[in-house]
């Protein structure tokens, strides 16, 4: 067994775990276009890393595992340029409120129990609306029999689904056009998005793709292999922002943790980017929202859970 000692977060830990762990987010970054983040930090916490520590260290890793899922959707021409700025101008905004918000938690204390309760109800809310709709998703593609005149028209329908809210945020102002993704669309809900994304980059350590990916699809109107890649073309600057900052304000990246976790990440990544090619949109997100919802019932677990060190939860400036 080779252990690492891990400097900032003051444990020993197996090197081939993390390795595996980066490997299996990666994964899932190219695949779902989500840095990964709402399972590894989770993860990380499991296996002994301090809560702030693994938060920060996590965004320090997304960055090079989205770059790599990025680059690959790149060049498939999966990335909406124009689109992915839009979001990137919010996120860095939310990622700077952010970092300044994790200092402020930390010194009140109980980091811990703040991580797990917003991961619960935001892994909740979106995973379960995600797996609704892609269940209906499957069930209309099973009871559709679609004549080959209008195979393109019907793919081009299920690329970009149009709902109440896709119409009502194309009728705000600031509308722009956005060839790559074949919409016109006003920029305030990608800002708006972008700067929820990036704060929460900064609380949770996530790239925020279980949040972005089903906003772009079903409420901008993306195609959703091109709100994947866009998606990760914005997630490698604005966990770029969070970690430089964590680093700076907080000090709690741990490089050695994080090196190790993209060595893993990368590799995995485009092997995540060529699944894409096999499995469908209605797939891609039903199994998005499974794993989702996975996360989010043993952390919930974790909460209801009475803890082996009660004391523990008492934090020494005060906390829940």
């Amino acid at each position: 067994m080779l252990s690492v000692f891990l400097p900032v977060a003051g444990v020993s830990i197996n090197a081939f775990l993390i390795l595996g762990l980066g490997g299996l987010v990666g994964f899932l970054s190219g695949l779902f276009g989500v840095g990964g983040g709402f399972l590894l930090t989770p993860l990380l916490m499991m296996i002994g890393i301090p809560p702030a520590v693994a938060a920060a260290s996590d965004s320090n890793q997304i960055v090079a595992a989205s770059a790599s899922g990025a680059l690959g959707h790149y060049r498939l021409g999966n990335v909406d340029m124009k689109m992915g700025l839009v979001i990137l101008a919010g996120g860095l905004a939310g990622g700077t409120i952010g970092v300044q918000a994790v200092k402020v938690l930390r010194q009140m204390g109980n980091f811990d129990f703040v991580i797990k309760a917003v991961y619960v109800l935001v892994l909740g809310l979106v995973g379960s609306a995600m797996f609704i709709e892609s269940m209906s998703a499957l069930r209309r593609a099973k009871g559709n029999v679609v004549a080959p005149k209008d195979i393109a028209r019907t793919s081009a329908a299920a690329a970009a689904p149009t709902t109440g809210l896709t119409r009502f945020f194309h009728s705000l102002p600031l509308q722009s056009e956005f060839a790559a993704s074949g919409l016109r669309t006003s920029m305030l809900f990608p800002f708006g998005i972008g700067l929820t994304v990036g704060f929460l980059a900064a609380i949770m350590g996530v790239g925020g793709g279980f949040i972005m990916v089903p906003a772009m699809i079903y409420i901008i109107g993306m195609p959703t292999v091109m709100a994947i890649g866009t998606d990760l073309f914005q997630i490698v600057l604005t966990s770029a922002n969070v970690t430089l900052q964590q680093a700076m304000y907080n000090h709690t990246v741990d490089i050695v943790l994080a090196l190790l976790l993209l060595c893993g990440s990368t590799l995995g990544a485009q092997v995540g980017v060529r699944m894409t090619k096999v499995l469908r949109g209605e797939q891609i997100r039903i199994l998005l929202s499974a794993i989702v919802l996975v996360v989010m019932i043993k952390l919930l677990f974790d909460l209801l859970t009475t803890p082996s060190n009660l004391i523990g939860l008492v934090a020494a400036k005060g906390g829940h």
